[in-house]
């Protein structure tokens, strides 16, 4: 079954509560009109009542299946239990007035909503930068137990392969505890996508091939993944072709469960990781799903400003599949 039959079976029925900070928009009222008719999943846009409207009467939507919320005019009561819950949470970092102000800013505002419950995930990013959907959501959702930071994983297809490149969007430099704690993460996000995760820790060295500093990081990255999830199919450090070829995995690591089995596949900094995904993605005819946003207590995800409808559509679905967990 493709990628996303499969996801979109297992949230059928399920419910969920998609909220899209930027109603707006044209492709995310579209993806969203959709996903309500597919019966996929419940949206609900944000934005000022007006300009929600216009776009739908341009594009001749039918907004009947959705429900819309304005920030602006938002009941008085239900607002201050928002900003007491935001307060409360920021544990004095944050006062009422800064808190009622933030609250004015869409993507704030829907972050209040998964966190309270209200929803049960978040998709922006259609027209604001990265910056403005992560940083409410790791001021108010922060990460979820176990884990300390959040990172970003690619889903890369193609045909009837499925595998997960991380991190390519978040950490730029990391150091062994992060790195271990993405491979985790990335195991975790393999499931949700229908792969049974065999988690590889990439080096330009395989089981002491070469000496350096970059390849003890990643040694003991294995090492410390391994002390987080014993029960997770996992080696390093490993070369890409060890990991991912059986003849050259059972070459240059004879006695590893994973080496030329991997579909997990955990870089050693954000460079490698942009790279690897990017020579897949433009060489290998692999399609990339993502950046997917791991780590985080509850799930928001980032769209790129160049997204489509169909963009919206898929990680919408994406969200929706993660909250099942």
């Amino acid at each position: 079954m493709e990628l996303f039959e499969e996801l979109q079976s297992k949230i059928t029925g399920t419910n969920k509560t998609i909220v899209f900070p930027e109603g707006e928009d044209v492709r995310v009222q579209g993806a969203a009109v959709r996903l309500a008719k597919d019966g996929l999943l419940k949206p609900i846009l944000l934005g000022a009542t007006a300009d929600v409207e216009k776009t739908a009467a341009e594009n001749n939507f039918d907004l009947s299946g959705l429900t819309v919320l304005d920030p602006a005019t938002y009941p008085a009561e239900d607002l201050a239990k928002m900003v007491a819950a935001l307060v409360e949470r920021r544990k004095g970092k944050t006062d009422e007035a800064t808190a009622t102000k933030w609250l004015t800013d869409v993507n704030y505002f829907g972050t209040m909503l998964v966190y309270m419950g209200l929803a049960d995930g978040m998709v922006s990013g259609a027209t604001h930068p990265t910056g403005d959907t992560v940083r409410p959501a790791l001021q108010i959702i922060k990460t979820a137990p176990g884990s300390s930071r959040i990172s970003g994983a690619f889903i890369m297809q193609k045909g009837d392969e499925r595998y997960v490149f991380s991190d390519a969007a978040i950490n730029i430099d990391i150091d062994a505890p992060t790195m271990a704690e993405i491979a985790v993460q990335s195991a975790a996000t393999a499931k949700v996508f229908g792969i049974d995760p065999k988690v590889a820790m990439l080096s330009f060295s395989t089981k002491g091939s070469a000496k350096a500093d970059q390849v003890t990081k990643v040694a003991e990255a294995t090492e410390l993944a391994h002390e987080l999830a014993p029960e997770l199919a996992l080696d390093g450090e490993l070369q890409f072709d060890a990991a991912f070829v059986p003849s050259v995995g059972a070459s240059k690591a004879p006695d590893s469960d994973v080496a030329g089995h991997a579909n997990v596949f955990i870089f050693p900094d954000l460079q490698s990781g942009n790279i690897g995904y990017k020579i897949a993605q433009r060489l290998g005819g692999y399609e990339a799903i993502g950046p997917i946003l791991q780590g985080l207590a509850k799930p928001v995800s980032d769209l790129s400003r160049g997204a489509n409808e169909e963009d919206v559509y898929k990680v919408a679905i994406i969200t929706a599949a993660q909250a099942l967990n």
